[in-house]
């Protein structure tokens, strides 16, 4: 895969200040602040309700920016709309895949929505599927997919525009645990050839631990810690020992820092039936 070839401005790759988004009374995003550094894989984590798909259709300009600032690559992504939109790449929760399309004719689809000038179109969509390792079934109908294959067309969509940042709005929800290696695999080894930027939402905390070199774990919209997952671990361990706690005990893990920030999670305001019936029907489609 190559390069995005619009020049961009230097700098963090994302940049939310004081971002606020309310639907009705309810506030999703509550003066969220967040930096994502060129380069590296964010993971924005969250219990639902959280705020943190309402934050990413910001980013995305999928929703318009009422409060606050959104910038990507330094263009504001409520005042440069287009600008943004050609930097990025978006995995939505929701499959985006149509079953009766091929493989091929799917990633072309986006290739034509995204405006990949013609004489380049064919070269990118190879490209985009050889590196999802799809070469081979891309002529046939994605309705024959297993849901890995599905996720990693629609990884494939992404990728051919040949975006600066990637966006993967739980990308690896429903599928087992070869199938989500097997997506992490491919996004690793574009990021190794293209040095693309990835904010990705996951609920799998071993997911996190292992593939993002950065958290931010978002709670009632807003940041309440931010750091490597071993220095959220530590700092976890280290007021654990300040109350008393054994030396003896384990150490914490990326998911007790979860629970120790967002408590349950489970209450009223933690997403509502549209979110549930919306992620119970994606892991459904790819399970």
């Amino acid at each position: 895969m190559t390069r995005h070839a619009d020049a961009v401005p230097a700098g963090d790759a994302v940049t939310c200040t004081r971002l606020a988004y309310a639907f009705g009374g309810t506030k999703a995003v509550d003066g969220l602040d967040l930096s994502v550094r060129p380069g590296e894989v964010f993971g924005l984590l969250g219990p639902n309700g959280a705020g943190k798909t309402t934050a990413i259709r910001c980013i995305t300009t999928l929703l318009p920016v009422p409060s606050g600032t959104v910038r990507v690559f330094g263009h504001d992504a409520a005042g440069d709309r287009m600008a943004v939109r050609r930097l990025l790449g978006y995995v939505p929760q929701q499959l985006s895949a149509d079953a009766a399309l091929t493989g091929r004719e799917n990633v072309t689809l986006f290739a034509r929505l995204f405006d990949v000038p013609r004489r380049e179109r064919a070269a990118r969509v190879a490209q985009a599927l050889t590196a999802v390792g799809l070469t081979q079934a891309a002529d046939r109908l994605v309705n024959t997919y297993s849901g890995g294959m599905v996720r990693r067309l629609e990884l494939a969509q992404a990728l051919v525009s040949a975006p600066r940042l990637l966006i993967l709005d739980e990308p690896t929800i429903g599928l087992d645990p070869i199938a989500r290696g097997g997506v992490w695999e491919h996004i690793g080894a574009v990021r190794a050839a293209t040095g693309m930027t990835v904010l990705v939402t996951t609920h799998y905390m071993d997911e996190a631990d292992q593939y993002c070199d950065r958290v931010g774990l978002m709670h009632r919209g807003r940041i309440r810690a931010l750091g490597t997952p071993a220095e959220l671990c530590q700092g976890l361990g280290d007021r654990r020992r300040a109350r008393g706690a054994p030396a003896t005990d384990p150490p914490p893990t990326l998911e007790d820092v979860f629970r120790d920030v967002a408590g349950s999670g489970l209450d009223e305001n933690s997403g509502d039936f549209r979110d549930v019936r919306s992620t119970r029907r994606t892991a459904y489609r790819v399970g």
